[in-house]
């Protein structure tokens, strides 16, 4: 969430929790009966609508449509508000760890961004060793100088590295060559992190068991007062990413330690070849960490801000590069290859997604159209059953980032119009972007990293 960024007030602790603890797959089984019990009554409720679309395409097309634009929606968002309403985040066993960490960033022209995003890094409240890789990518501005006269200025310890060959992942390989410490956080050269972002990512494994090899940050949004595009998205990561993140936090198995902002074991990377040459290289990587059976948390309490599109062209474009992403992921790790029964089902759910956001597409905007002229064969008051859900999900997770916000001496900037706009429309866009993605995948036409 968009929010100021105070830098020098001391962080207060995670208080310990007292509530009565539930075993996660306890968690897992009871999100699953209130999911069904919801699907047996979209079911019921739907029978009229099923049998009078079936007119049209067919009882067969007819529950596919259906199903795509109400059943499985309804369940998986049961699924969520229940995983939320019973997250409890553990403990930090220790609250200021001081083990030695590097920080690798990739950067490409960014000499715009670069001397913000190493004050910030300067700034942190962390009292262990902070070691900083930039590889340069081929820049054609002045990147290198303008890192190099800030580190000098902050007293960083700074080492730029050159890699000429173009794309992310070569970058970051680069660099995990050079990386001297067990602990590494990948940071985007525009993404800003909070005042004790690196202490919460390191003291989550820190106090996380020993099979725990990465942790995703909350990356949340900087830029958001520019336009509605980016207030819109300032929700979308605030509760959309957020409670995505944290359900599957819940169940041991953060799908993606994104590239932007995550800690790593540094020989867990090692071991599975580094990052991958792929569009989406954090998702490929991450779905490789776990097929070692390994397990990925999610640390809400480690804040990064960064900035998003504010025109549609280019978020059209990095939509569909994270749903080409995916589908990369997919091909190269199979969700039933996953060792962990709960990464296992959380990957079975990525291959629904197409199939969600093609009937979204194809039927749903259609059957939209066909609404305001009196049609409701598609598109009806049934279609609204999900939004009560959706907004239960979201009150839940406002209610603990607001907490979250609080802890860290972070105000939440008044977004109503993007929220209201995020509710209503939000889909209506990104099934569209994401569905591009998958053609685009699917054509294999050139993969661009920005």
């Amino acid at each position: 969430m968009n929010a100021h960024l105070p830098l020098n007030q001391p962080s207060p602790e995670i208080k310990r929790r007292t509530k009565v603890y539930i075993p996660v797959k306890y968690k897992f089984i009871i999100g699953h009966i209130v999911a069904f019990l919801w699907l047996c009554f979209s079911v019921y409720v739907s029978i009229p609508w099923v049998f009078d679309l079936a007119h049209l395409v067919g009882f067969p097309l007819s529950v596919a449509i259906i199903a795509g634009l109400a059943y499985l929606p309804g369940y998986l968002t049961a699924f969520l508000v229940v995983s939320l309403l019973l997250d409890r985040q553990p403990p930090l066993k220790t609250a200021y760890p001081d083990k030695e960490v590097t920080i690798l960033i990739a950067a490409r022209n960014e000499a715009d961004k670069i001397e913000n995003t190493l004050s910030y890094i300067a700034k942190q409240d962390y009292n262990g060793e902070i070691h900083v890789l930039l590889v340069d990518n081929g820049s054609t501005d002045q990147t290198v100088e303008n890192a190099s006269r800030a580190a000098m200025r902050l007293g960083l310890n700074v080492t730029i590295l050159e890699e000429a060959k173009p794309g992310k992942f070569h970058a970051l390989n680069k660099g995990l060559e050079h990386v001297r410490t067990d602990l590494m956080i990948t940071l985007d050269a525009d993404t800003l992190l909070h005042r004790s972002a690196v202490r919460y990512l390191i003291a989550r494994i820190e106090s996380a068991p020993v099979d725990v090899c990465a942790v995703a940050g909350a990356v949340l949004v900087r830029n958001s007062r520019e336009n509605l595009l980016a207030r819109i998205q300032e929700w979308d990561y605030f509760l959309g990413i957020a409670s995505i993140k944290r359900m599957q936090g819940l169940y041991q198995g953060t799908l993606v330690a994104q590239g932007a902002y995550s800690l790593y074991k540094t020989e867990a990377i090692r071991e599975v070849g580094g990052w991958p040459d792929a569009l989406g290289e954090d998702i490929v990587l991450s779905w490789r960490l776990l097929e070692k059976g390994w397990r990925i948390y999610f640390e809400p309490h480690a804040v990064a801000f960064t900035d998003v599109p504010v025109s549609w062209l280019h978020f059209c474009r990095q939509r569909s590069r994270w749903a080409r992403g995916m589908i990369e992921a997919l091909k190269v790790v199979k969700p039933w290859q996953q060792p962990q029964w709960f990464v296992k089902y959380l990957t079975m759910v990525n291959l629904l997604l197409p199939y969600l956001d093609i009937i979204y597409t194809l039927c749903w905007l259609p059957g939209l159209i066909l609404a305001f002229f009196g049609y409701y064969y598609i598109v009806g008051p049934m279609t609204l059953l999900v939004v009560p859900l959706t907004l239960i999900a979201y009150g839940a997770l406002y209610r603990y980032q607001r907490t979250v916000f609080r802890k860290l001496d972070l105000k939440i900037r008044k977004n109503r119009m993007g929220f209201v706009v995020f509710v209503l429309f939000y889909q209506m866009i990104m099934s569209p972007v994401s569905f591009w993605g998958y053609i685009q995948e699917l054509v294999r036409l050139k993969r661009v990293w920005k």
